[in-house]
């Protein structure tokens, strides 16, 4: 029975040619392509996939985000980031989430492989740069008192709803985009202020781009 694979990058040009590299390689099929997190998320129950291979950064829900519900929804389901970034926002941001595997995309196909092999055994595994980020940040957190990740005040949906306007949708669109009313995404954005002790739009946006919620782009 071959491995099911679920792609979710923002740009068709890696999915392609995941999609195209995945297909060299005996027991793998990818069921499915994701553009965004609130698709990679509704594929992910609609399939309930072996693997996701999930981008790190894009627009509406990010990777993180996209990982920490689908993993919290499909316990059984592996998840490996790849992404331009190696940040340790980034990086300790998708391991708290619950991936198993960490890669930069210009790491070599064979090492996606390897990643494959080892998050489905059971295993983590990160890239040798993505490694060091890790190492150093352990030693970093060795030589000073941790400090809190003050996003994990917010709910996952005030952390949607905060990407979003950091990402510069009005309240109208979230609203759409999430099947709410207006009211219900000014209620959150209240609630988002409140719990962060900010008061303003470009307040919340400095705070997304800070805490790794959003991104100026890849």
């Amino acid at each position: 029975m071959s491995l099911r694979i679920l792609i979710a990058d923002d740009h068709k040009i890696v999915r392609d040619g995941l999609k195209s590299l995945l297909g060299t390689l005996a027991g793998l099929a990818v069921v499915s392509e994701a553009e965004d997190g609130h698709q990679a998320l509704r594929l992910a129950r609609e399939l309930e996939p072996d693997l996701v291979i999930m981008d790190v950064t894009m627009a509406g829900l990010n990777g993180v985000e996209a990982t920490r519900q689908i993993t919290a929804l499909l316990p059984g389901v592996k998840v490996i980031a790849l992404s331009m970034h190696s940040d340790p926002r980034y990086v300790v941001g998708m391991l708290k989430a619950g991936a198993s595997g960490y890669l930069i995309k210009d790491c070599a196909f064979d090492e996606l492989a390897k990643a494959v092999e080892a998050v489905m055994a059971g295993r983590t595994y990160l890239c040798s740069e993505v490694a060091e980020v890790v190492v150093k940040g352990f030693i970093h957190v060795l030589e000073r008192s941790p400090e809190p990740d003050q996003s994990e005040v917010l709910t996952p949906r005030e952390r949607e709803v905060l990407q979003m306007l950091a990402e510069g949708a009005s309240a109208r669109a979230i609203a759409e985009r999430l099947h709410v009313s207006v009211k219900t995404v000014e209620a959150h954005r209240r609630n988002i202020m409140q719990k962060l002790g900010l008061h303003s739009l470009p307040e919340l946006t400095k705070f997304a781009l800070r805490e790794g919620i959003t991104s100026l782009g890849d």
